[in-house]
């Protein structure tokens, strides 16, 4: 099957109201669609089933899954286009800035009380759409991010979900370990890229708390340099970190239990920043900064990500969904003017159904 008959079968399938996911890792041009075959809704808390899984921000809330023994599979190349990026011209009031710098002031204050190191905070847009279709979201997806993790996903309860993201929360086969430790952003500039004290301090604390949710649980582990990778439009700071697996029963599902969510979306300490978020942020994360991916060999082998980059469509409308770390070195206008930045990456994938 080419890839033009995959985008019709799934357009077929969302006017049926059917569940499915598609999804290409980064500098791939391989794809591969769940198209599931009845409408019933299916959770794997356990990610001991192969299929494709969605969970929310909130690690005790339930993980969705595609099960791939309730789909059809269809792999292909993808057809990429050609897709001119311009800037978005976003419409902000006074009044949401102001209630998102109320939240950041809130963070920075906590931080220097010291509850906590890092805390990420995040804020959500709605856009109205006019001209939607999901051939055009998976033309749009697929071919502006090919350097990223591009994936849709669709049940009729939650609407679409669905992303362009840098960030592994986990890769794991034959015992073999990966994940990484992003932090930090700035936009996509020609030159020399620099960092500030504020983004290193803010890997620093990712890489060190992820080796310590990985103790007694990894084996062997390496941590990489710290270097500047490139995400779409914008710059962050990257250390890989391998490892290997002990080999028991249900290791992936302990491995999220202890990364998810990561300090690089949520903060560290880790629960203390997942509870701060959820009562301060004031609206339900959902799935963004969740996690997402294929689930393989009843859990011995997954590819999953982190859901940044990310937004949901629901009745023709994109919410879209940007955060960043605060740190003690924090500068309210900066943090505002990235929530910015990182808002164009979707904004570029929806700029002809605005």
């Amino acid at each position: 099957m080419d890839f033009q008959n995959l985008v019709d079968r799934v357009s077929l399938q969302y006017e049926k109201g059917l569940s499915f996911a598609l999804f290409s890792f980064a500098g791939s041009k391989d794809v591969k669609c769940y198209l599931q075959t009845n409408n019933q809704k299916y959770t794997d808390p356990k990610l001991g089933r192969d299929g494709f899984v969605i969970a929310p921000f909130d690690s005790r809330l339930e993980i969705l899954q595609i099960p791939e023994s309730k789909s059809e599979i269809i792999e292909t190349t993808l057809e990429l286009e050609e897709i001119e990026k311009q800037r978005v011209l976003i419409s902000e009031s006074e009044a949401d800035e102001e209630v998102y710098d109320k939240l950041l002031l809130k963070t920075i204050w906590t931080i220097k009380e010291n509850h906590a190191k890092k805390i990420v905070v995040s804020r959500k847009k709605d856009f109205e759409l006019k001209d939607f279709t999901i051939e055009k979201l998976i033309k749009r997806l697929f071919s502006a991010y090919p350097s990223a993790y591009r994936y849709i996903w669709f049940h009729p309860e939650t609407g679409i979900w669905c992303g362009a993201t840098p960030e592994t929360l986990v890769h794991i086969k034959e015992n073999e370990f990966k994940t990484m430790a992003l932090a930090g952003t700035q936009p996509y500039t020609d030159g020399p890229v620099s960092w500030r004290k504020k983004e290193l301090d803010e890997q620093y604390f990712v890489t060190e708390a992820i080796l310590e949710n990985l103790e007694g649980i990894v084996e062997n582990v390496q941590v990489g340099p710290v270097e500047t990778h490139c995400a779409g439009t914008l710059f962050h700071l990257r250390a890989d970190i391998e490892g290997t697996l002990k080999d028991e029963p249900g290791i992936l599902s302990k491995i999220t239990e202890v990364l998810h969510p990561t300090p690089a979306v949520c903060g560290t300490p880790q629960k203390y920043s997942r509870d701060f978020i959820i009562e301060n942020e004031g609206y339900p994360r959902e799935f963004y900064t969740g996690f997402v991916g294929p689930v393989e060999d009843e859990g011995t082998s997954a590819a999953l990500m982190v859901n940044l980059r990310s937004m949901r469509i629901k009745d023709n409308v994109a919410r879209i969904f940007v955060g960043g770390g605060v740190t003690i070195d924090s500068d309210v206008d900066e943090e505002w003017k990235e929530t910015q930045n990182k808002m164009q990456t979707m904004l570029q994938v929806l700029q002809p159904m605005l």
